[in-house]
């Protein structure tokens, strides 16, 4: 699939009917199915310098119950394409990609910061990732992209559904009282009830999930020294 991609970004332009096409492969692949137990999750971020053009991608292994670190890895690549919403894929995913192929350790679930179904061609990174490596994944985002919440929510653990155009593409789910919710999905391989309950076994005291902000700090961290070479 990444070989794909070098077909719709050139130089000075980035290919939006081609990117179209591509996501809709990837769509009519997304499997909605229980997903086996899970042991161990990987986070995934990435962080950008968008003076230098440098997208820095992330990944840190956790294995559950304990939230113990296993592995991790990263990856620093040039920025291809501008940001487009809808189209965040294309911009992180070779840096994620290739930090994931530097891990030494297995992993069950790939949890990514960003959405999986809960987008407007069903395409997020998470799903992108999913399908892509044929593994179970979920989308965490910190904004919504698409949907209506269909109820309000306020304590820890609560959820709310989100619906698209009369599809449920995700929940609302409150991780921490008096913080605001985060925006869950499936990516692939995993049904949304074993997404959201993944979800908050991963939080600790921080609205995000272990995972992806363990992820988070590794990139930004990475991306700091990056800077100062």
């Amino acid at each position: 699939m990444l070989s794909a991609w070098s077909n719709i970004i050139n130089e000075n332009s980035f290919d939006l009917n081609k990117a179209r096409e591509i996501q809709s492969q990837i769509t009519g692949s997304v499997k909605i199915e229980k997903c086996p137990p899970v042991k161990r999750i990987a986070g995934a971020d990435a962080a950008y310098d968008i003076d230098k053009r440098v997208v820095v991608g992330a990944v840190v292994v956790m294995e559950l119950p304990n939230l113990t670190i296993i592995d991790s890895a990263y990856a620093a690549e040039d920025i291809a394409i501008p940001y487009i919403p809808g189209y965040l894929a294309f911009r992180e995913l070779p840096a994620i990609i290739h930090a994931l192929n530097k891990l030494n350790a297995d992993f069950d679930l790939l949890m990514c910061d960003g959405h999986g179904i809960a987008h407007p061609r069903r395409c997020g990174i998470a799903t992108h990732l999913g399908v892509m490596l044929n593994i179970p994944s979920i989308g965490v985002a910190k904004k919504r992209l698409i949907g209506i919440q269909l109820k309000n929510i306020s304590r820890k653990g609560d959820r709310a559904e989100l619906e698209d155009h009369g599809e449920i593409v995700g929940a609302v789910v409150c991780t921490r009282k008096g913080v605001k919710p985060v925006f869950v999905s499936v990516g692939n391989k995993i049904t949304l009830n074993q997404a959201v309950e993944i979800v908050m076994q991963s939080v600790t005291r921080y609205r995000l999930p272990e995972p992806i902000r363990q992820a988070h700090i590794l990139a930004g961290r990475q991306l700091r020294l990056h800077r100062k070479n």
